[in-house]
């Protein structure tokens, strides 16, 4: 039976902490009902995250709470009235578009129109995924037909991918997994974060700040460290097992993945706007017009590939045998892995905010909202320098495309009435240790104590889940491949 059937009084504790000149901006929600805990924490202005834990009796749920509300309370937080405060509205990312030519003068094969601008792409061997800052996220198959599509809750900053996974880094400080059919929020930011840039490596996340900080985040959603660059505006955080790639406003600055210290601190050509990586270099696009090359030892400048205006966005094809660029007035550059540049073509669209090479194809989104592909094999190159360019594809919607949205409680996903049959799911099961929700492995042939990297709105002391499938990081902890489903 429920605390409300028993007739139980719920006593909230409402706190906020809101800082001048940009700073915190959140609140704190306390709800004890019974020997039921609800905390609510977020944004001021948003829904915020909710957390629920139970207790043996009501003293002991009254004990933990106010363990919490005090420790809040000494970081700042103080009592006040939901809805006085207003939200504080989200930094997004002003650019300048100056298309070069109407028509377009490269080979662009087809084109998508999100109908915002776009900031988000990864393409792999089977989709394409553009997001925009409406919170739409649209997968498409290399041809450009439109497979699916998924809203946000706020505008979509950027999209990465960690091996399988496909994580959209969005406006409301969360970082949604779009894996499976169902997008959950895998992290939650810290409210006084304002992601510009992120990166996923090994399921730990790495975020790039407008103030020009980096924050690292373990599978757990939990604070790792954080460090403060020299310059602001971090549009560029790239990683790897060894150390995190942080791009901003005076150069690239790279730290030691464990954030034990910095390694190295080289100043570029401009303010970072862009970045990419190989495995043994780190590519910087620059407001002063060119990409320069970095090696990951020593962040030494191994080669600089020069454009006509500021570079928005730079790719390589793989081992870095060319580089791509794309400028503030709609071109898109190739140069070879020396410095040599070997094209600019026009796109006659806006300008590339983001880019990605794959099989001789070129990915742009830009600033007019479009996911462009361009045939970026020599032929086409070839025919399109001698004037000879196809006629793009105008792609349209399906009339009855899926469309996926987060669920808005651990009461909306989906369930399940029985255990899977051997090989066929997983069954993980949340658990209370040491005061915080945990999901461990029940089925046989898992480690028993590895954490599972698991949707945080979702969790529920006591409840079991069925997963598709379950893998193991280098890290020690699972991650989940697939559906999520509630076992009842």
């Amino acid at each position: 039976m429920s605390a409300a059937q028993t007739g139980q009084v719920a006593e909230t504790t409402y706190l906020e902490l809101s800082e001048d000149g940009g700073g915190a901006h959140k609140f704190y929600e306390v709800t004890v009902q019974g020997t039921s805990v609800s905390v609510r924490y977020g944004r001021i202005g948003a829904d915020g995250q909710l957390q629920q834990s139970s207790f043996p009796t009501p003293e002991k749920a009254r004990a933990a709470a106010a363990k919490k509300i005090g420790e809040k309370v000494r970081k700042g937080y103080a009592p006040a009235v939901r809805g006085q405060r207003a939200a504080r509205a989200v930094t997004r990312r002003q650019v300048t578009s100056a298309p070069s030519t109407a028509r377009a003068t490269a080979p662009v094969l087809w084109r998508f129109r999100t109908g915002a601008s776009a900031f988000g792409i990864h393409v792999d061997d089977d989709r394409c995924w553009v997001g925009n800052q409406n919170g739409d996220v649209y997968s498409l198959a290399h041809d450009g037909e439109v497979l699916a599509h998924y809203s946000l809750p706020e505008g979509v900053k950027c999209l990465v991918a960690d091996d399988f996974w496909i994580y959209a880094g969005c406006d409301d400080g969360r970082v949604y997994d779009l894996s499976a059919k169902v997008p959950f929020a895998a992290y939650a930011i810290a409210d006084d974060v304002d992601i510009f840039w992120l990166d996923i490596h090994e399921g730990v996340l790495n975020v790039a700040d407008r103030n020009g900080g980096l924050t690292v985040i373990d599978h757990e959603d939990e604070f790792q460290w954080s460090r403060n660059s020299a310059g602001d505006s971090a549009w560029m955080v790239r990683a790897d097992d060894r150390a995190v790639y942080h791009g901003h406003g005076t150069g690239v600055t790279a730290y030691a993945a464990d954030g034990t210290g910095q390694l190295w601190h080289t100043a570029t050509q401009g303010n970072v706007l862009f970045g990419w990586q190989e495995s043994d270099a780190v590519y910087a696009g620059t407001g002063r017009r060119v990409v320069q090359r970095l090696a990951k030892t020593d962040g030494r400048v191994e080669a600089t590939y020069t454009c006509d205006a500021a570079v928005y966005s730079c790719a390589t094809s793989p081992g870095g045998e060319y580089v791509f660029a794309g400028d503030s007035s709609s071109s898109v550059y190739c140069f070879r892995a020396d410095g040599t540049r070997l094209w600019k073509l026009s796109t006659g669209g806006g300008s590339a905010l983001s880019m990605q090479y794959h099989e001789e194809r070129l990915y742009l989104v830009s600033t007019d909202g479009s996911l462009a592909c361009v045939d970026a094999s020599p032929a086409a190159i070839e025919a399109a320098e001698a004037g000879s360019v196809p006629v793009a594809q105008d792609i349209k919607l399906a009339a009855a495309l899926p469309t996926y949205v987060p669920p808005a409680s651990p009461a909306a996903i989906a369930t399940v009435s029985a255990a899977p049959a051997p090989g066929s799911g997983v069954v993980v099961e949340c658990v209370q240790a040491g005061g915080r929700l945990r999901v461990h492995v029940i089925s046989d042939g898992y480690e028993s104590g590895w954490n599972v990297q698991f949707p945080r709105a979702i969790r529920q002391a006591g409840a079991r889940y069925v997963v598709d499938a379950l893998h193991s990081s280098t890290r020690g902890f699972y991650r989940v491949r697939g559906e999520i489903r509630r076992l009842v």
